[in-house]
C-alpha cells in the first residue's frame, strides 16, 4: 500500500511538473509570436508588391497574430483588412523600392463594392507609371473585374475567365419548417420588406423579384462600363460574351474575345515579372505580401501630427447573435469617444451592415446625431448599408457610397416562431401556463398570437417604421411621405439611391476621408481607427474558448456555413428588426 501511494504521488507530481513546463513553453511561444508582430520589415530594391487575394477581405483586420499561423490547433482564418490593402497600394505608389504590383486573383472573397474600392486604388497607383501585372489560372467574375485595372492580364492556357452575368439565389425554409411543425408569425411594414419571405413563402414575391433584378442590373451595368473602358470592348459585346458563358471555355476563347492579353504558364509569368522589375532571369523574384508590407513605415511619415480624422468601423449585423458584428453599446461608445476627443476634427463612419436590431440602430443613430452637431461626420458605405445600416447613416452630414453598394431597405419587421406543433404533436412535450394577467405569457413560442397580440405587435412595427422614416427625413431634408415612397423596405443599388437622394456622392473610404479633410479644413492629419482593436492575447483566449466552436463549424460547413448562420440568426432574433430582406451573395 505504501509503494502504491508513493508511485501515485510521484505520478501526480510528474504530471504537474510536465504541465507547468508545457505551460511555460506555450507562454514563451505565444510571447515570441506576439513580439514578432512588432518587428519592422525591410523592403529590398526592385521588389514587387504581391496582392494575393485568396483570403477573406474584411473592413479592418484584427490585431490577432495567430490568424496567419498554419500550425495544428492554430490554423489561421486567413482574413485580410481592406484598410491594409488600400494603405499598402497607396504606400507602394511612392515607394521607390517597389517597382510594380503582381495581382494574383482567383476567388476574391469580398463584396463587389469592396472589389471596386481596391480597383480604384490600383488605377490611382498607375499614375506612378509603375506596372500592374495580373495572372490567374482561373478568375471569378469579381476577380476579373479587379484584374481589368492591370496593364496586362495573363491567363493560363488551360484556364478560364468566369464571365456570365450576375445572379443570386434565395433559400426558402417554409416547407422545411412545416415538416418540423414550426410556424413563423410575422409582423412587418413595407411591401418590399422581404426578409420574412424565407419563412412564409416557397419562392420570391413579385415585388422582391422586381427589386432584386433592379439592383443586380444596376451593379452589372457599372461593372461592364468599367471593363469596357479598361479593355476597349463595347458593353454590347461584353454582354454577348457573357451570354456565351466564358466560364466553361478555355483560355483561347478569352484571348480571342480580348478579355485577356496573353496566355502563359506560371514559369513564363515569373520571367515577365523579373524583366519588369529589373531582375536577372537567373535570380529569384523579390516579392512582398500585404501582411508584411503593412508593417513597413510609410515614406510620407513626417513626425507626429496632432489633428486626426477618426474612422469608425461599423461592420456586420447590429446586435446579432455571437461575438461578431456590431454591438450597439460598443459602437456608440466609440463614436462618443471620437466626438469628445478635441484632436479629432472629423469622423468617417464606415458602414458595411445589413442592419439588425431596430433598438440598437436607434442607439447608434443618437450618437451619430450628437457627433454631427459638433464636427463633420461622413458616412462611407461599403458592400451593403441597408435598413439599420442606413438608419445609422441618416444623421451624417454627407453619405458617400460606392457605385456598387446596396443600400436602402427602409423598413422594419418582427418574427415570432410558434413551435407548438413540433413540441406537442411531434415530440409529445406539452405546456401548461399560469399567468397573473391576460397576456402575461406574451410572446409565447408555443402558441399562435391572439388577435389582440397581433394588433399590438403590428402597432409597434408601425410606430417603429414611422420613427425610421422620420430619422431619414430629418437627415436627408425630405418629408416623411417622400421617404415612405422610396422606403417600404425596398433595396436599391447605389446609383439609383443617389438619384433618390438617399446618397450624396459616389466614392469609397478614400474619398470619404478626403471630404472629411476638406470639411474640417485640415492640411495635415493622421487617421485614428475606432473601436480600438482588442489585445491579441485576449483574442487568442476567445479563439480557444467559445469562438473556437464557431471556427470549427465554419471550417466543416465551408460555403454552406451561411445557411447555418441565417437560421441561427433567425432563431435568436429578439425584438423589432431593421434589417436587410436577406443576406445577399452575388455570383
Amino acid at each position: 500500500m505504501r509503494d502504491f501511494l508513493k508511485f501515485t504521488l510521484a505520478s501526480i507530481v510528474g504530471m504537474l511538473v510536465v504541465g507547468l513546463l508545457t505551460l511555460f513553453i506555450f507562454i514563451g511561444v505565444i510571447t515570441a509570436i506576439v513580439s514578432s508582430g512588432d518587428q519592422i520589415v525591410t523592403v529590398e530594391d526592385n521588389s514587387i508588391l504581391h496582392l494575393d487575394l485568396d483570403a477573406q477581405i474584411i473592413e479592418r483586420a484584427t490585431n490577432n497574430p495567430f490568424e496567419e499561423l498554419d500550425i495544428p490547433g492554430f490554423e489561421g482564418s486567413k482574413k485580410i483588412g481592406l484598410n491594409d490593402i488600400l494603405a499598402c497600394i497607396k504606400k507602394a505608389k511612392t515607394d521607390d523600392r517597389i517597382k510594380g504590383i503582381y495581382l494574383d486573383p482567383t476567388e476574391v472573397s469580398a463584396g463587389i463594392a469592396t472589389v471596386e474600392e481596391i480597383r480604384k486604388a490600383l488605377i490611382d497607383f498607375k499614375e506612378s507609371k509603375k506596372f500592374i501585372y495580373a495572372y490567374g489560372e482561373f478568375m471569378s467574375q469579381k476577380a476579373y473585374y479587379l484584374a481589368t485595372a492591370a496593364d496586362t492580364i495573363v491567363l493560363n492556357p488551360q484556364g478560364a475567365i468566369d464571365f456570365r452575368g450576375l445572379g443570386g439565389e434565395r433559400n426558402f425554409y417554409k416547407k422545411g419548417l412545416e415538416k418540423l411543425g414550426v410556424e413563423v408569425q410575422i409582423v412587418r411594414h413595407g411591401k418590399f420588406k422581404a426578409a420574412v419571405e424565407s419563412f412564409t413563402r416557397e419562392d420570391m414575391s413579385p415585388e422582391n423579384r422586381e427589386q432584386t433584378l433592379s439592383y443586380l442590373t444596376g451593379i452589372w451595368s457599372e461593372m461592364l462600363q468599367d471593363i469596357s473602358v479598361a479593355r476597349g470592348i463595347t458593353v454590347d459585346e461584353l454582354n454577348r460574351i457573357a451570354n456565351q458563358v466564358a466560364t466553361f471555355r478555355k483560355g483561347d476563347f478569352s484571348l480571342e474575345n480580348k478579355l485577356v492579353d496573353e496566355l502563359k504558364y506560371f514559369d513564363q509569368v515569373l520571367d515577365d515579372l523579373k524583366e519588369l522589375s529589373g531582375i536577372s532571369l537567373k535570380k529569384d523574384l523579390k516579392t512582398i505580401e500585404v501582411a508584411k508590407y503593412k508593417k513597413v513605415p510609410s515614406t510620407e511619415t513626417k513626425g507626429l501630427i496632432r489633428d486626426k480624422i477618426a474612422v469608425v468601423y461599423a461592420s456586420g449585423e447590429i446586435d446579432g447573435f455571437g461575438d461578431e458584428g456590431i454591438k450597439s453599446d460598443e459602437l456608440s461608445k466609440a463614436i462618443r469617444l471620437a466626438r469628445r476627443d478635441s484632436t479629432v476634427k472629423a469622423i468617417v463612419l464606415r458602414i458595411n451592415s445589413p442592419g439588425g436590431s431596430a433598438y440598437g440602430s436607434d442607439v447608434i443613430w443618437r450618437e451619430v446625431k450628437l457627433a454631427s452637431e459638433v464636427k463633420p461626420v461622413i458616412a462611407s458605405m461599403g458592400d451593403v448599408a441597408a435598413s439599420g445600416g442606413y438608419y445609422i447613416a441618416a444623421a451624417a452630414d454627407t453619405i458617400i457610397a460606392d457605385r456598387t453598394t446596396i443600400t436602402g431597405s427602409i423598413g422594419i419587421f418582427g418574427m415570432i416562431p410558434n413551435a407548438g406543433e413540433l413540441l406537442n404533436d411531434k415530440l409529445g412535450i406539452t405546456q401548461d401556463v399560469v399567468t397573473t394577467n391576460e397576456h402575461s405569457d406574451m410572446p409565447s413560442l408555443t402558441r399562435k398570437m391572439t388577435p389582440f397580440e397581433q394588433d399590438l405587435m403590428q402597432s409597434m412595427v408601425e410606430n417603429g417604421y414611422d420613427t425610421f422614416i422620420g430619422r431619414v427625413a430629418d437627415g436627408r431634408q425630405m418629408t416623411k411621405p417622400e421617404v415612405d415612397e422610396i422606403g417600404q423596405g425596398r433595396v436599391w443599388a447605389s446609383v439609383k439611391a443617389k438619384e433618390l437622394r438617399l446618397v450624396d456622392l459616389h466614392g469609397g473610404i478614400a474619398e470619404a476621408i478626403e471630404l472629411a479633410k476638406e470639411m474640417a479644413g485640415l492640411e495635415n492629419y493622421r487617421i485614428s481607427e475606432y473601436p480600438k482593436l482588442k489585445d491579441p492575447i485576449d483574442e487568442l483566449i476567445k479563439q480557444l474558448s467559445g469562438s473556437a466552436k464557431m471556427s470549427f463549424i465554419r471550417s466543416e460547413l465551408g460555403e454552406n456555413y451561411r445557411y447555418y448562420e441565417q437560421l441561427k440568426s433567425a432563431l435568436s432574433t429578439k425584438g423589432i428588426m431593421a434589417r436587410m430582406p436577406y443576406d445577399i451573395s452575388i455570383n
